[in-house]
C-alpha cells in the first residue's frame, strides 16, 4: 500500500512539472513579442579626413578633428579624434544622410571650419592649413585690393553713405581760407 501512494505522489510530481514547463515555454514565447521592436541602426559613412600644410604639402601630426552632427541648428554632440603621423585620421560611426560640422584646430595654424553633408558611403577630404596670419586693424591703412589685386568694388571707389556729399580729399585745398580745427604751434 505505501508504494502505491509514493506512485500517485510521483505521478502527480511528473504531472505537475511537465505542466509547469509547458507554462514557462509559452510565456517566453509570448514576451519577446511584447516590448519594443528592434530597429536597426542607419547605414554610416567611412569618413577620412587628411591635414596637410599649405606652404608645403607635409602632415601635421596630432591636429585636433572634431566632428559636431548637426539636426537642425541643434548640435547633436561632438566628436574629437587627433590625426596619425600621416596627417590622417578615420571615423566610421556618422550616418548617411547626416550633416556635420568639421572643425580642425592645429597649434600654430589657423583654426578651420566646414559644414557638410554625408550623401556617401565612402568620403575623403584633404585639408590644407594655413599659418596665421596678421590681425585686421581699423587703425591701419589697407590698400583696397582683395588677393587677385582688383578693387573689390569693382573699377570706382566704394559708395559714401547715403545722405553724405563726397568728402574733398583735403579738407584745406578745398577751403583755403580756413583756419585749422586744432591749435598749431607757431611757426619758428
Amino acid at each position: 500500500m505505501f508504494s502505491r501512494s509514493q506512485v500517485r505522489l510521483s505521478l502527480l510530481a511528473a504531472t505537475l512539472v511537465v505542466v509547469c514547463c509547458s507554462l514557462a515555454a509559452g510565456a517566453q514565447q509570448k514576451s519577446s513579442s511584447r516590448g519594443r521592436k528592434y530597429k536597426s541602426p542607419p547605414p554610416t559613412a567611412h569618413i577620412e579626413i587628411t591635414i596637410l600644410r599649405d606652404v608645403n604639402g607635409k602632415p601635421i601630426e596630432n591636429a585636433a578633428v572634431i566632428f559636431h552632427p548637426i539636426e537642425g541648428e541643434k548640435s547633436k554632440g561632438n566628436m574629437e579624434l587627433k590625426t596619425n603621423e600621416d596627417g590622417k585620421t578615420i571615423i566610421d560611426v556618422l550616418p548617411i544622410g547626416d550633416t556635420v560640422r568639421l572643425q580642425i584646430i592645429a597649434k600654430g595654424f589657423q583654426t578651420y571650419g566646414e559644414d557638410f553633408k554625408i550623401d556617401k558611403a565612402e568620403m575623403a577630404r584633404e585639408i590644407r592649413l594655413k599659418r596665421p596670419g596678421e590681425q585686421y586693424s581699423i587703425y591701419k591703412d589697407h590698400d583696397q585690393t582683395n588677393d587677385a589685386g582688383q578693387n573689390p568694388h569693382g573699377d570706382k571707389p566704394p559708395n559714401p553713405p547715403a545722405g553724405t556729399a563726397p568728402a574733398p580729399k583735403d579738407k584745406l585745398a578745398a577751403q583755403p581760407d580756413a583756419q585749422p580745427s586744432q591749435p598749431q604751434p607757431p611757426p619758428k
